[in-house]
């Protein structure tokens, strides 16, 4: 039924197009140009409908009953009414990232974080208008030199 319709559809396009083409325009003759033969009206001038004219009213109506047919046949072949949202299903849940561990201090001579991500703590840096109470230390103290006999 429904390769049948399309089939149909198809051949309604095909018919209106070229139907369409063969018709000559609205006062397509040159008095029309130079406003004559009643270019006053709003649409020109109007004479008895040809079959051009009559067979393209009857293809555009065939041509929109058959797209309004089709458009209801999809809608009902799919479910009707769903949403692709509804018919998604989560595969996982979202968590919170991992925490990486921090990464060792860098040896002199090598780059900053090279290769590593930065992790930046804001829970030490104080509210504005506060001096800090004391300033963190992020390099181990030195060890203390031992005295030589």
């Amino acid at each position: 039924m429904v390769i049948l319709l399309t089939i149909f559809h198809v051949l309604v396009c095909f018919f209106l197009i070229v139907v369409v083409l063969l018709q000559s325009g609205k006062a397509a003759d040159l008095a029309g140009a130079f406003g004559g033969m009643g270019s006053q009206t709003a649409f020109g001038p109007r004479g008895a409908a040809t079959v051009l004219s009559k067979a393209t009213t009857v293809a555009a109506v065939i041509f929109m009953l058959t797209s309004l047919s089709l458009a209801i046949i999809a809608a009902r072949g799919t479910g009707g009414g769903r949403t692709v949202l509804e018919d998604h299903k989560p595969t996982q849940t979202r968590t919170a990232p991992a925490q990486t561990p921090a990464a060792p201090p860098a040896a002199p001579g090598q780059p900053v974080g090279a290769g590593q991500p930065v992790q930046v703590d804001f829970s030490q840096i104080p509210p504005a208008g506060q001096a800090p109470a004391q300033a963190p230390t992020s390099q181990p103290k030195p060890a203390p030199a031992q005295p030589q006999k």
